[in-house]
Parts: structure tokens; C-alpha cells; sequence
């Protein structure tokens, strides 16, 4: 990913929070012909490796887990929250329109969980976690076979972190009044952008 330095963010539990938060990510690899992309719902196990651990699940019926096989390493997109910013909230008058937003990019080679009871505590896990927003959670709690017939429909496979990357592109290049116009800007209708425009404030990451 092209990172111009005053954009780059390396803070490994900054990437890791940044992953959990917007956990649905794009897996790409390389095919024979063409790059080829699924987008999945991604656990992330931060105690795991250098960088941590993804672990996600496909249909079998998708072609693109066969290529697992050739051990090349894969990219697995992570977008965050993006919104357009105007010229005219800037200071200096020879402005042109940009677009502030967050990404990062975690590499490493896919891993087939061969292993049909670690499936089940995959599966079982990535249920909970997102059942647990709910005040009545749905119980994964149906009958055996059944489980089993639908788990043969899928393939899981973990990624190992060996590389991981951050773009938060926000506007660090404009001078401090002009930061906080675009802050002001974007709060009534993309307050999530703008909250990571005044994280950064206060982590002093501006240049």
C-alpha cells in the first residue's frame, strides 16, 4: 500500500484495535489468470504470532481456497470509515477536494483448519462474539447433524500476520486550524471520521 510517511500508522495496538472494530475484510490472492477477492468476517487473536491471527471460513463451493495450496502469501483488506473533504473548509484558497480515510492491509500465507472440532470452536466463537451485541443472544445450539452437514458446505483457514500496515490518511498535512475546520465539518454527518481525526490530535500524530 502506498503510505506517504505523515499518513503511516505503526502503532501495533492502534492496528490490532483498528482490525477488531472493522472486522469484515477482503481476502485477495493471486490466481493463475487474475487476482481473485472474497469478503468475509474475520476473528482476530491478538496473542498469536508477531502480529496476531486471522481466522475466517469460506464456501467450499468458492474456488479460491484451492489456492492456499501454493503457499503464496495473501492480503487481507481492512477498511474503515472514509468521507469526502471539501476545499472549502480549508485556509489557503489554492485547494483542491481529497478524501480522508482509514485502512490497513495484513499479509500472510492461509492456512486450511484441517481439524473439524477446531472448525467448531472457529464457528462457535465468531457466533458469540457478534450474538454477544444483542440483548437475547441466539444460542448455537442445533442438533448435531445438522451442524456437521452445514460445516462440510465450508472451509476455515487461519492467517498468521507477517505483515501489517496502517494508513490513516486525515488530513495531517493541513496546518492545525485547518484540521479542526475539517473536524467541525465532518461531525454532523461523519462523526466517525472525525473521531479519528481528534484520536490523532491527541496522540500528536500530525506533521
Amino acid at each position: 500500500m502506498y503510505i506517504p510517511e505523515r499518513f503511516r500508522e505503526d502503532d501495533r495496538a492502534v492496528l490490532q484495535a483498528f482490525i477488531r472494530e472493522h472486522s469484515f475484510g477482503v481476502l485477495v490472492t493471486r490466481g493463475e489468470d487474475a487476482p481473485f477477492a472474497t469478503h468475509l468476517p474475520f476473528l482476530f487473536d491478538a496473542g498469536r504470532g508477531d502480529y496476531g491471527m486471522l481466522s475466517a471460513h469460506m464456501a467450499r463451493a468458492n474456488p479460491q481456497w484451492r489456492e492456499f495450496a501454493s503457499g503464496r502469501e495473501a492480503l487481507i483488506i481492512f477498511a474503515g470509515p472514509h468521507a469526502y473533504v471539501s476545499p472549502s473548509w480549508y485556509d489557503v484558497a489554492l485547494s483542491v477536494p481529497t478524501w480522508n480515510y482509514a485502512a490497513v492491509h495484513a499479509c500472510g500465507v492461509p492456512r486450511i483448519i484441517e481439524d473439524s472440532q477446531l472448525l467448531y470452536e472457529y464457528l462457535k466463537t465468531l457466533i458469540e462474539t457478534h450474538e454477544a451485541q444483542f440483548a437475547q443472544p441466539w444460542k448455537f445450539d442445533l442438533p448435531q447433524d445438522y451442524i456437521e452437514n452445514m460445516m462440510r458446505g465450508v472451509v476455515g483457514f487461519t492467517l498468521e500476520i507477517t505483515r501489517l500496515e496502517g494508513k490513516f490518511k486525515m488530513s495531517q498535512n493541513r496546518t492545525p486550524a485547518e484540521r479542526e475546520k475539517v473536524i467541525a465539518a465532518l461531525q454532523p454527518n461523519h462523526q466517525d471520521v472525525a473521531d479519528i481525526m481528534l484520536e490523532l490530535k491527541e496522540r500528536g500524530h500530525t506533521l
